[in-house]
Order: structure tokens, then C-alpha cells, then sequence
């Protein structure tokens, strides 16, 4: 049920592609982030496209005064990647502040943007907005600049975006093109990889979100999802149906137990007529249930050994940092710099 299309006119992803993609560690993953990303980086690995997870944990600063819990919150995140298929041997999974030589990017990369554009990016507006800071740090402008280096260091050349993040990826662009008219090619300019999955609203209604304490992680027990579907949102009327405009709440639950099952919403809203909420809510728990049970038994499986997951991330960091290293001597050639001996 989930697609993806990129823009500007662009292939299907191919094993020649590379792919960066990631999520912030600030709590373990939800299934909307399953059905929005997960399960397509996934098929993506398993087609053989070349693999980049980055789990940007300096880029929690941004929002927060203090980074709590970051490193748990780092391995809640790999486990959940790895629970869900991800295979190490075969994507590159990362933090970005393992990678020297991918922030020293950042600098000339402020150097190609300017102030006004910083400060208009949209998903920048939208961060500080929900910031939680008492005052916004000058940390939050650079964002678009710091997702730039982590693109870039790779030279990744399709990225997986949502169309709110569009935005940045632009000026991703720009900054790769504005490199190589002023110091020569370096740098591709990466691609969007639209994603068309379909939105999931949390628990309340409302966007699903770590913050909001409205989703349900992919990590839950049996026994936490039924009692979190049981406290969902719906509404007074009866019948059962999918209408995402005048019903959301209860089109959403709908459409969850229909991505589970792989079913149209439709059928799935047909089948349980005038049950009711209380039957809607006994069939989405049973279909997020069956459906996550073995990625639940993956995960819990690989947390019985977190000495291992650690390995896997500092191979993952290493290999990163070697291809940032040959980056940054390309920039530094190309810019005319001090490069170090070998």
C-alpha cells in the first residue's frame, strides 16, 4: 500500500543508488514509522540499493536543552531498525557524532547559504514552533546545513523524504551545487524519494508523535497495544466505515488494521459493520498484534545481547567514517586547504 516516487524526474531506485535516510533518537519508533519509512527501507535494502541510516543524535540539541537518555535512546532506535529486517552486513547504520570528518562539513557548507534562507525554511519555522526551548538556540538555523553533511558526506543521491521535508532537501541542493560551481565537482545533487505512505494519526486524533504521547511503539507488548487501541478516539456513530474526511479518527483505526492485514480499508470497515467501536478496536489490536509479533521477537531477541548491537554500530561508524574522511579530502583539495600527511 506504500509507494514511492521521486522527483525531479528520476528512475526506480537501483542497486547503483545510494540512499541516506534516518531518525532522531528521542524515543524508540512507532508504527507510523514503520509504515512510513521502515518497511521500504527494507524492500530497498533487499533490492540491493546501497544503505545509509544515520541516527542524527546531535541533532537533538536542536530542540532540546539537554540530550536526555542518548545513548539508550540511540540503541531503542537500532533495535527497532533491526527488529524490523534492517541487515547491518548490508546497510550502514550510524551516529552522527561518531563522524569527524562529516561535521567538519558544516562549516563551509554555512559559507554557501545565507541568513534569509536559513531562517525561511519552512521545516525550520515548523521546529521552532514546537521547539521546547525556552529561547531557540542558534543551533536550530543550522539544521537544514547539518542534514546537508549528512547527505553529502556520502555523496547519498536519493533521499526518502515526506513532502513536508522537501524543503530541506532543496536547499541540500543548493548547497551541493553551489559547491561545485564555486570549487569544482564534488558533490551529487541528491534526489527526492517521495514516499506515499498513507498518514497514521495517533491515539488522540492527532499526528502521531514520540512527544505526544500518542502512538504506540513498535517495541509494545501484546498487552500495552490493546490497551492503548482501547483508548483511541473514536465516535458515537455505530456503523462502521472508512472516511478519512468526515471520520478520522475512527478511518484511522481502519486504515491500521487494514496496512497489518493488507487489505483495502474498505473491506476491512465492511466486514465489521455495526460492531462498533468496542469490534473495531478488538480488530486492529489483533492485526497490529500478529502483524508486529515477529519483529517484537527479532527485537527482544537482539536486546539479549547488546554488547553485539554495540559492535554493529561502531562498525557501522567506522565504515562511515571512512568514507567522510575521503570526502573531506576531496573538499579540502577542491577548496585549496590544508590537508594533513598521510
Amino acid at each position: 500500500m506504500t509507494t514511492l516516487t521521486t522527483t525531479p524526474n528520476t528512475t526506480t531506485p537501483t542497486a547503483q543508488d545510494r540512499i541516506l535516510t534516518g531518525d532522531r533518537p528521542t524515543g524508540p519508533l512507532h508504527l507510523g514509522h514503520y509504515f512510513g519509512t521502515l518497511q521500504n527501507r527494507v524492500r530497498l535494502q533487499n533490492e540491493g540499493v546501497d544503505l545509509f541510516l544515520v541516527i542524527p543524535d546531535y541533532q537533538v540539541l536542536t530542540d532540546r536543552d539537554v540530550a536526555e537518555r542518548l545513548t539508550e535512546n540511540v540503541e531503542d532506535v537500532v533495535l527497532d531498525y533491526l527488529g524490523a529486517g534492517v541487515d547491518p552486513t548490508r546497510a550502514t547504520i550510524f551516529t552522527h557524532s561518531a563522524i569527524p570528518a562529516l561535521n567538519q562539513l558544516l562549516l563551509p557548507f554555512l559559507s554557501l547559504i545565507s541568513v534569509a534562507e536559513l531562517s525561511r525554511n519552512p521545516t525550520v519555522k515548523d521546529e521552532i514552533a514546537h521547539s521546547r526551548q525556552a529561547a531557540v538556540s542558534g543551533l536550530m538555523y543550522t539544521y537544514p546545513a547539518h542534514q546537508a553533511a549528512d547527505i553529502l558526506f556520502c555523496k547519498a543521491n536519493l533521499v526518502p523524504v515526506g513532502k513536508d521535508q522537501v524543503p530541506h532537501l532543496e536547499l541540500t541542493r543548493t548547497i551541493a551545487r553551489r559547491f561545485n560551481e564555486r570549487y569544482g565537482p564534488v558533490f551529487p545533487e541528491p534526489r527526492t524519494l517521495l514516499s506515499e505512505a498513507p498518514l497514521l494519526l495517533g491515539t488522540d486524533g492527532t499526528k502521531m508523535s514520540k512527544s505526544r504521547a500518542n502512538s504506540i511503539a513498535l517495541k509494545a507488548s501484546s498487552d500495552e497495544t490493546a490497551r492503548l487501541v482501547r483508548a483511541a478516539k473514536t465516535d458515537p456513530i455505530r456503523t462502521i466505515s472508512y472516511d478519512p474526511e468526515t471520520r478520522p479518527e475512527v478511518s484511522n483505526l481502519v486504515l491500521l488494521a487494514a496496512l497489518c492485514q493488507g487489505r483495502d480499508p474498505h473491506e476491512v470497515a465492511s466486514e465489521i459493520g455495526d460492531g462498533g467501536s468496542a469490534a473495531l478496536k478488538a480488530t486492529v489490536t489483533e492485526a497490529v498484534n500478529t502483524h508486529f509479533a515477529p519483529l517484537r521477537a527479532r527485537r527482544a531477541e537482539y536486546a539479549q545481547d547488546m554488547d553485539y548491537v554495540r559492535k554493529l554500530i561502531g562498525e557501522g561508524n567506522e565504515r562511515a567514517n571512512a568514507i567522510a574522511e575521503v570526502t573531506l579530502d576531496e573538499v579540502r583539495e577542491a577548496m585549496g586547504t590544508f590537508r594533513m600527511a598521510a
